[in-house]
């Protein structure tokens, strides 16, 4: 899937309707945790995962754009600081950078600083929080700073695709975005017409047979709301 066509359809989804279709799909559910939020709200992402190790050392940043250009539009930098809380890995020129890169926005497991030029930028951005001071000492580079990065318990890779929107940020197997966008676009237009039916007055409870599935459960009480979901074609759970 090219990366127009991955925005496109993005727009009309939510990074919970994706997770569903991971659920439904037996794709692990790799969310970043759920302190990881966008700086300006309403900010929304949807790219190819362009990883960096951060060490002290903007550097990382500047090869990983250079990376980026070569291999087109349409990438997302995902910025691994450990989580740290003590110190921002990213600031304007970064962002400012990263968008004359060509970059569609930056997932930071870490600080970042410069807020009001970050939204000015426009540039979305996603971080752990804000804190005034830069980076506080230099480590060493480890080899894989521009092959992996990990979001807190996940490790990431070119190999995947990040979403993001106000519920945060989803990670997702790139060979796998079409088939798992499909699925939330189907789990979608099955919750919009639930929620078009509570609108009208038919509550969720009577489209789901709640009724029905309690009777059941009597004679069978080993039968879960999923399977009976499952079988009447609900898909609030999955």
């Amino acid at each position: 899937m090219d990366h127009q066509e991955l925005r496109q359809r993005f727009t009309a989804l939510t990074t919970a309707h994706v997770a569903d279709a991971c659920i439904r799909a037996g794709v692990p559910v790799r969310c970043g945790p759920a302190a990881l939020a966008a700086v300006e709200p309403g900010g929304r992402l949807a790219g190819r995962v362009r990883p960096a190790r951060h060490v002290g050392s903007v550097d990382v940043f500047l090869e990983a754009y250079e990376a980026a250009e070569a291999a087109g539009p349409g990438e997302v930098l995902v910025v691994d600081n450990g989580g740290r809380l003590d110190e921002a890995c990213v600031g304007d020129l970064a962002v400012l950078e990263a968008r004359a890169a060509g970059i569609q926005g930056l997932v930071v497991w870490g600080l970042h600083r410069d807020t009001a030029d970050v939204r000015d930028i426009g540039l979305p951005v996603f971080s752990l929080g804000a804190i005034p001071t830069g980076p506080l000492h230099l480590g060493e580079r480890p080899d894989d700073a521009l092959t992996s990065a990990r979001v807190g318990e996940w490790t990431v890779t070119t190999a995947d695709v990040v979403l993001g929107d106000d519920d945060g940020v989803l990670f997702v197997p790139a060979g796998r975005t079409a088939e798992l966008l499909a699925l939330a676009e189907s789990i979608r237009d099955t919750e919009r017409h639930q929620a078009e039916l509570i609108r009208s007055g038919r509550t969720l409870r009577d489209q789901v047979d709640f009724a029905g599935y309690l009777a059941r459960r009597r004679e069978a009480p080993s039968l879960t709301f999923r399977e009976h979901l499952r079988s009447v074609g609900g898909a609030i759970e999955e």
